[in-house]
């Protein structure tokens, strides 16, 4: 009987810096290869050596393009990587994306810790650079959705769509007549945009996510939720702020507020904001990649035509000089930077705005702080109180909650 060997470097115990490692007679694989984020002691994880050396590692299947599992892979490469990395299509436009815009954040982060004197490293440095990021796309090899692929004599895989975000794979190991099954990260039963999940009904082993593994997602209609909010909050004259995730969320959003606008639910004038290059680019993404959404290229083009799109960082004061109000989509999602934090500063001191949480918010991070009800929030080296309107709404999560990841075991 042939030996193999799984261990989570990351992602088990906290639901960040996903890797999942396969040793095979054959092959060794990474199943995702993430950064940690959220608190300081995790975040500093990710400048720990991998607990195996970076040569023995002959492959990298990912699952999708969440930095929690892709953020990982310019160290990697860096470190002496040389193998494939396979992933779908609109995971390797995505990932590309992502990559550059987290080393462009660390070059950045570093750059302020040397001006400024505050870090403890003399000279700080990024975990990685755009450089790094760039060499690591060498590697990238895309695959097609429910297609078997011979990796080796006696191992395959195989991708299937799990919601998510676009490109977003669960992806099934064949190894020597074992199957061993990673979830990746399992969407909602119902997505505005993408199709439903098409999980695997056969494992040996099953390796699944469970972020929100011990409870229900809230059953409110997320468009009566977004409809009363909004309204509320322009008859009190006030901004919609909504920090988002890039990639998925906020294109979900301009898609709900495209068919309110649509269904005359909420005023057909109200300028809708999307101030992130990033997610700027994700949409354009989505659109070139709509044969893997539920929306048509032509319905993506005319929700896009709808929206306000900056992707200049010196207008976003200008945004919020206009006294009119207005919904904000902004990074991070996490409120952990990003544009986001310059209207935060303005709008989070009156009661007339409204913050919507529309994700989940890693412990430790800004985003948390809000939903824990903080006073308030320490943004820049500065606090600003905090007397908007702070409203969550779950059901706008990527992730299925503990009955959708119920409904997946069941059709094993």
């Amino acid at each position: 009987m042939e030996t193999i060997f799984l261990k989570s470097l990351g992602g088990a115990g906290t639901v960040t810096g996903s890797k999942h490692l396969l040793k095979t007679p054959e092959l060794t694989i990474l199943v995702d290869c993430g950064l940690f984020q959220g608190i300081k002691t995790l975040r500093e994880k990710n400048w720990e050596p991998l607990a195996i050396s970076v040569e023995e590692i002959d492959l990298v299947i990912l699952t999708h393009a969440h930095l929690d599992h892709c953020g990982y892979i310019p160290l990697l490469v860096k470190n002496g990587f040389r193998g494939k990395i396979y992933m779908t299509e609109p995971t390797a436009e995505l990932t590309k994306l992502i990559l550059l815009d987290s080393a462009k954040i660390q070059e950045e982060d570093a750059r302020k810790a040397n001006y400024h004197l505050y870090s403890k490293h003399h000279p700080a440095k990024p975990l990685y650079t755009r450089d790094d990021a760039e060499r690591s796309f060498n590697y990238f090899y895309t695959v097609q959705e429910n297609n078997a692929i011979n990796l080796s004599d006696h191992i395959q895989c195989e991708f299937k769509p799990c919601g998510h975000i676009i490109g977003a794979c669960s992806v099934a190991v064949t190894c020597f007549d074992k199957i061993i099954v990673f979830s990746g990260d399992i969407g909602r039963r119902h997505s505005e945009v993408l199709p439903i999940n098409d999980f695997f009904t056969k494992a040996d082993y099953l390796v699944m996510e469970s972020t929100y593994g011990d409870r229900l997602h809230d059953n409110t209609n997320v468009y009566d939720s977004l409809q009363h909010w909004i309204n509320l909050t322009v008859e009190n004259q006030g901004n919609i702020i909504i920090p988002s995730f890039a990639v998925g969320r906020a294109q979900e959003l301009l898609y709900i507020i495209h068919q309110l606008k649509k269904q005359k639910r909420i005023p057909h004038d109200l300028p809708v904001i999307l101030d992130s290059p990033m997610a700027a680019s994700a949409t354009a993404i989505m659109v070139d990649y709509a044969e893997y959404t539920t929306v048509d290229k032509r319905e993506w083009s005319a929700i896009v035509s709808g929206v306000d799109i900056n992707r200049d960082y010196i207008n976003t004061q200008e945004i919020i000089r206009d006294k009119k109000s207005k919904i904000i989509i902004a990074g991070s999602g996490m409120v952990t930077g990003g544009r986001v934090l310059e209207y935060l500063k303005h709008d989070l001191g009156s009661s007339r705005n409204t913050i919507l949480v529309v994700g989940f918010q890693a412990e430790g991070t800004r985003g948390r702080a809000l939903l824990n009800q903080s006073h308030e929030l320490k943004i820049h080296g500065s606090y600003y109180p905090v007397r908007a309107n702070i409203v969550e709404l779950t059901g706008l999560s990527a992730h299925a909650d503990q009955s959708g990841l119920m409904d997946g075991l069941a059709n094993i």
